[in-house]
């Protein structure tokens, strides 16, 4: 009798090692990517890092954004990324708020900047009085830098209309629809080059934490590894090409404070996800 309950308590904890073993083989390890623009051209710009992860980790992995920046970072507090890819005061919050581990971030520079058409009547900032203006959303630093720099140069009366993704902006400066519109430099810089020579860079911030890469809590176990397979991507051929064609320059680690420097905007998409639940 013995045996045979030795036997069917073996066969019963190889069965539950073959589920865990059959679960862990299903998982997907999801990329949040915030909406810096298209889904389109997010889906298609991270194939080569997703495709290089997913031999690394030995497991499916699956790029997604979402409709825009508050949405992003709703579903990132919900836990739904296990890695999120988004800018420095959205990171901050993540760190602070939700228990996500910064990894890396990119070594170019992040700017935003206010763009105007070029052929537009838009020569100083009384120009714009009355207009309309175009951001990306209410929690985009991006979008927040500008209602920042349109408070700073008392052009409060503007209108503010809030879009999907930076060729949209580009778009509906191009067509008369908006006075000025916010995006960063390196979106502004991947538009194609017959609308960027269109547009006319009419303010710039200062340097910024751009795209910041974090790992969920609930990977912390493996943090090394994907650490690890992040800079090896960027080293291999395909990580160095994806590197130049987006102007990126490769990764590079936080420097001290980077992300504390970030609170300030972090405070402000802390406030307007509170403001959302009531």
């Amino acid at each position: 009798m013995m045996k045979i309950a030795r036997c069917f308590f073996f066969l019963f904890l190889m069965q539950g090692l073959l589920i865990v073993s059959s679960a862990r083989a299903t998982e997907i390890f999801r990329i949040g990517v915030a909406p810096h623009t298209s889904a389109r051209v997010i889906i298609e710009m991270y194939q080569p890092l997703r495709f290089y992860l997913a031999q690394a980790l030995g497991m499916p992995v699956e790029i997604v954004t979402a409709p825009n920046f508050t949405d992003t970072v709703e579903r990132a507090i919900a836990q739904k990324y296990d890695l999120v890819i988004t800018t420095g005061h959205q990171a901050r919050l993540l760190q602070t708020d939700a228990g996500y581990t910064p990894l890396l971030t990119y070594c170019a520079d992040f700017y935003a900047v206010a763009l105007v058409a070029g052929n537009s009547s838009i020569k100083t900032t009384a120009d714009l009085h009355g207009g309309k203006a175009l951001g990306l959303s209410e929690t985009s630093l991006v979008t927040l830098w500008g209602l920042h720099w349109l408070r700073k140069n008392k052009l409060d009366d503007m209108n503010i209309q809030y879009v999907s993704a930076s060729d949209s902006v580009a778009s509906l400066l191009l067509t008369g629809e908006a006075n000025v519109g916010f995006t960063s430099l390196a979106n502004y810089q991947q538009l194609a080059p017959t609308i960027q020579s269109q547009l006319h860079i009419f303010a710039q911030s200062d340097a910024m934490a751009g795209r910041v890469y974090l790992l969920n809590k609930h990977w912390k176990s493996i943090r090394g590894k994907v650490n690890r397979a992040l800079w090896d991507f960027s080293r291999s051929p395909v990580g160095k090409d994806y590197f130049e064609k987006y102007q990126l320059g490769g990764y590079r680690e936080l420097r001290h404070g980077e992300l504390e420097s970030m609170n300030p905007y972090a405070a402000e998409v802390r406030m307007q996800l509170k403001a959302q639940k009531k």
